[in-house]
């Protein structure tokens, strides 16, 4: 058998495991059990445009909670809006996945999945930006937002998934808990919005191989 047949057999079994918690999975939107019912729905340019005074809101809060996003403090509208309309235009590229976390028709959380465009490295997407308001921190919405992205992920065979998060912050815990292997560390890597140079930790997770071992 063919090594693409045998990774595209595997996909069922993965996708079983990672959807342990989802109720309905029906192309978009689909449900989520996490105290009351969520939505985590894939944005495409249009509903980004639609969301962007609520995810202007997401990212002012993470900013605003101190959280290492690639921005300080002093986030303007005009940036705000610069960085969702950069996001639409890679998004209508094909180039990143922006799935959105709905309960009750308020926005409270987005992740993002950057897709290596290099003609050798599509096997491999690096997770971003994973945002949850403050007021839904702790609910199972981070780790929701994971899950999801993970079979996004499978079905645009991304195998290899990496991400940075800040060494100690809650970000690390969450993707230690999501099964994620740590590479290691980059000290003073970033700062975070008020300034505070910190390191950062590289961290892996293969959803599939394509090789034979």
């Amino acid at each position: 058998m063919a090594r693409s047949q045998q990774v595209t057999k595997a996909f069922p079994s993965v996708m079983a495991t990672l959807a342990h918690n989802v109720l309905e999975l029906k192309g978009h939107p689909f449900t989520i059990s996490s105290g009351s019912f969520m939505i985590i729905r894939r944005l495409d340019p249009r509903t980004i445009a639609q969301s962007m005074p609520s995810l202007g809101t997401l990212l002012l809060d993470a900013v605003a909670d101190g959280h290492s996003l690639g921005f300080v403090n002093g986030l303007d509208q005009d940036q705000l809006d610069a960085y969702w309309q950069g996001v639409a235009e890679e998004v209508g590229l094909g180039r990143r996945v922006l799935l959105a976390a709905e309960r009750e028709g308020v926005l409270l959380g987005s992740i993002q999945l950057e897709l290596c465009t290099k003609p050798n490295g599509h096997n491999r997407a690096e997770v971003q930006q994973l945002l949850v308001h403050c007021t839904a921190r702790r609910s199972g919405i981070g780790m929701a937002l994971m899950q999801a992205l993970e079979i996004e992920a499978l079905a645009l065979r991304r195998g290899l998934l990496f991400l940075d998060a800040a060494v100690g912050s809650g970000a690390e815990q969450l993707v230690q808990q999501s099964g994620y292997e740590r590479v290691g560390e980059l000290p003073e890597y970033a700062c975070t919005p008020n300034g505070r140079w910190h390191a950062t930790a590289i961290y892996y997770k293969t959803l599939f191989t394509r090789n034979r071992r």
